[in-house]
């Protein structure tokens, strides 16, 4: 199975500017999906700025929980999460900035799709895969 044609990408939080307040990605809808994964960048290393993973029965989020063990990217300039089989359907990241720092754009792969063929909902992106291509000009 090739993952580039048989996953989802989204940018689930566009970079925001310094501050200090938490920051939640859009939710992400795991109908269908077994496992995502959240890719991102915090530009300050410090210990009090770190990314978590939710979910929610409601697809506004409305109620987003903290999963336990969860917490990555402590003192850390970029974080790969991953969560497999949620126990609910809506899933985000929340971005924790104890201190002035500003993020970059945030984005969840979804893979382990029940059905194919998949398209990525992310505006903006060009999709290719190639298979062996000889050298020459792109």
């Amino acid at each position: 199975m090739n993952l580039s044609e048989n996953c989802k990408v989204l940018m689930v939080k566009a970079g925001q500017a310094s501050g200090t307040d938490a920051i939640t990605t859009d939710v992400v809808d795991m109908a269908g999906y077994r496992e995502v994964v959240f890719l991102g960048s915090i530009t300050t290393k410090n210990a009090a700025n770190f990314v978590n993973l939710q979910e929610d029965s409601a697809s506004n989020g409305a109620t987003l929980a903290d999963l336990a063990g969860t917490k990555a990217a402590s003192n850390k300039t970029y974080f790969k999460l991953g969560l497999i089989r949620p126990r609910k359907r809506y899933v985000a990241a929340k971005i924790t900035r104890g201190v002035a720092t500003a993020t970059g754009p945030v984005w969840a792969i979804l893979f382990k799709s029940r059905t194919a063929p998949i398209t990525s909902a992310a505006t903006d992106l060009d999709e290719e895969t190639h298979l062996s291509p000889i050298a020459g000009t792109a």
